[in-house]
C-alpha cells in the first residue's frame, strides 16, 4: 500500500478528522469510497403515545424520519417507538454496549422530558408520576451521557423533549419543600468530545409542532446530512429553529469538541504540486467561534455587539442577535430607577454548593455591587483560574432571577467532570430585603446563595 493510500485510509486529512469517506485531488481528481472504517452507532427513541398524561403526535414520525436520515450518514441504528419502561432499559442497554466499540455514538429522543432537583428524566410512555419515588421508572440523562463517553471520537447528544408536561405539576403538588421542580430540562454542559443539543433553552418549553415533525427535529432533518464541520451543523440547526419559529425558540447547544468532524462528504481537498501557489484567502470567521465563547462569557450587550460587528455574516451571527433582543427586553421591563434604590450599595455573596452525585461541594465568597437595581457581581480565583460572573436586575419588590457564567476549576467540583476553564452557565432565583438575601440554583445541582449588605 502507498503512503498515499495509507494516508486515505487512515483517515486523516490536513490535520482535521474526516469521518466518511473523502476525495482527494493529485494531478487528477480521485475519490475514494470510506476513508476510515469508523463504526457509528446511534439510539433514536420517539415516545408520544403515553398512557397518563397528553400524547403527542410528533415523536414517532421524529424518529422514523431521523433514523432514516442516520442509516443514510452510515449509523447503524437502534430504533425504538412509544417505549414502556422495560422496553425504554432494554434499548439503553444495548446502546450501552454499542457505543462501548463505537468511534461516534449519537442518541436522538423525541418526547416528554422534565427535570427534578437539577436531574434530567427522559419519559417512558407507561410511566405515571404521583411522588419522588415514580421517578425510578424515568430513565437518567446523566445516564445516558455517562453512555456516550463511552465512544472513542465523537459524542452526541440530542434532546428534542421540552414539551409542557403536566405530570410535572402533579409531582410539584407532592413534592417536598426543598425539592425543584424546574420548567423544561436543566442545563448539560457537554462533556470533551461531546455536543449537546437541546430543541430550546434549558428551564425553557418547546412547540411540538403542527406538521410531521418538530420544529426541531425539522431543522435537524434539513441539516444533519449536510457536508459541513460536524459544530457548524449543530449551530445551523439552532439559527433555523430560532429563525423559523419568529426568534421565540432558541435551541440550547454546548460543544466541546476539538478538530474538526464530519459526519458526510466528500470533502475536497487538494494535494497540490511542489510549483508555487498564490497564499489562500484568509477565512473571516476563522476566529468567531473564539471570540463568541469569549463574548457569550461576558454575558452583556455590548459584548455580544462586538461579536456582530466583527462576525455579521458567521455562524453565531443570529444567536448575537437573540441575545441583545433578550437584554434589551430584559432593560425595557425593568422598574423605573428610584423604585429599586433602596438595595444600592456593596454586597458580600456567600455560594453554597452541596456534594452533588461525584461531584464534591464547595463554597465561594464574591463582593457585588448594586446601582440603580442593576446586580454585578465578579469573581476569579488565581489557584484554579476558574471565574465568575452574576448580572441582573432587582425589581422594586427584592425579587430577581440573576444569571450567573464563568469558567470551571478542577473537574472534581463538577457536576460533569468538565475539564477545567470549560465555560458555563445557570440562574439564580433570590429575593433581597433591605441588608439581606437569599437565592437558590436553578439548574443542574443545589446550591444556596446568601447575601449581605455592608
Amino acid at each position: 500500500m502507498s503512503a498515499l493510500s495509507r494516508f486515505c485510509f487512515a483517515g486523516f486529512c490536513l490535520r482535521d478528522y474526516y469521518l466518511p469517506g473523502f476525495c482527494l485531488t493529485f494531478f487528477v481528481s480521485l475519490c475514494i469510497g470510506p476513508a476510515s472504517a469508523d463504526t457509528r452507532v446511534a439510539l433514536v427513541i420517539g415516545n408520544g403515545a403515553y398512557v397518563s398524561t397528553a400524547q403527542l403526535p410528533n415523536p414517532s414520525h421524529d424518529a422514523e424520519d431521523v433514523a432514516a436520515s442516520l442509516r443514510r450518514s452510515g449509523f447503524e441504528v437502534i430504533q425504538g417507538v412509544d417505549l414502556r419502561q422495560a422496553d425504554m432499559q432494554d434499548l439503553t442497554i444495548r446502546f450501552a454496549r454499542a457505543a462501548s466499540r463505537a468511534d461516534v455514538a449519537l442518541f436522538y429522543y423525541s418526547g416528554h422530558a422534565m427535570q427534578y432537583n437539577g436531574v434530567n428524566y427522559l419519559m417512558p410512555v407507561d410511566a405515571t408520576l404521583t411522588d419522588e419515588a415514580d421517578l425510578k421508572r424515568f430513565v437518567r440523562v446523566d445516564d445516558i451521557v455517562n453512555d456516550l463517553q463511552q465512544a472513542k471520537n465523537l459524542r452526541i447528544l440530542v434532546l428534542d423533549s421540552c414539551r409542557d408536561n403536566p405530570l410535572a405539576d402533579m409531582l410539584k403538588r407532592s413534592a417536598t419543600r426543598a425539592a425543584s421542580v424546574g420548567r423544561g430540562l436543566s442545563k448539560v454542559e457537554a462533556p470533551r468530545g461531546t455536543i449537546v443539543s437541546f430543541s430550546t433553552q434549558s428551564g425553557q418549553v418547546a412547540a411540538d409542532g403542527t406538521g410531521r415533525n418538530s420544529p426541531y427535529t425539522t431543522a435537524f432533518l434539513k441539516h444533519i446530512e449536510e457536508p459541513h464541520e460536524i459544530g457548524d451543523v449543530f449551530r445551523d440547526i439552532s439559527s433555523e429553529v430560532y429563525d423559523a419559529s419568529g426568534k421565540t425558540q432558541l435551541p440550547e447547544l454546548s460543544l466541546s469538541i476539538i478538530g474538526k468532524f464530519y459526519l458526510n462528504g466528500p470533502v475536497s481537498v487538494t494535494v497540490a504540486p511542489a510549483a508555487p501557489q498564490a497564499a489562500p484567502r484568509p477565512d473571516p470567521c476563522a476566529s468567531a467561534e473564539a471570540h463568541w465563547k469569549a463574548a457569550d462569557t461576558i454575558g452583556t450587550v455590548s459584548a455580544f455587539e462586538d461579536h456582530l460587528a466583527r462576525f455579521s455574516s458567521c455562524s453565531f451571527a443570529s444567536l448575537a442577535k437573540a441575545r441583545i433582543d433578550g437584554l434589551k427586553q430584559k432593560v425595557a421591563l425593568a422598574p423605573a430607577t428610584g423604585e429599586s434604590r433602596m438595595f444600592d450599595g456593596k454586597w458580600d455573596v456567600t455560594v453554597n454548593c452541596a456534594s452533588s452525585g461525584k461531584a464534591l461541594g464547595y463554597t465561594r465568597t464574591l463582593s457585588a455591587t448594586i446601582a440603580d437595581g442593576v446586580f454585578h457581581a465578579e469573581d476569579r480565583d488565581p489557584r484554579t483560574n476558574s471565574t465568575l460572573a452574576i448580572d441582573g436586575q432587582v425589581s422594586a419588590d427584592g425579587k430577581t432571577t440573576l444569571s450567573a457564567r464563568g469558567l470551571t476549576g478542577p473537574s472534581a467540583y463538577t457536576v460533569n467532570n468538565s475539564a477545567p476553564g470549560s465555560p458555563y452557565g445557570y440562574t439564580i432565583d433570590a429575593q433581597f430585603e433591605r441588608s439581606r438575601g437569599s437565592g437558590k440554583r436553578n439548574e443542574l445541582r443545589p446550591c444556596s446563595f446568601t447575601f449581605v449588605k455592608r
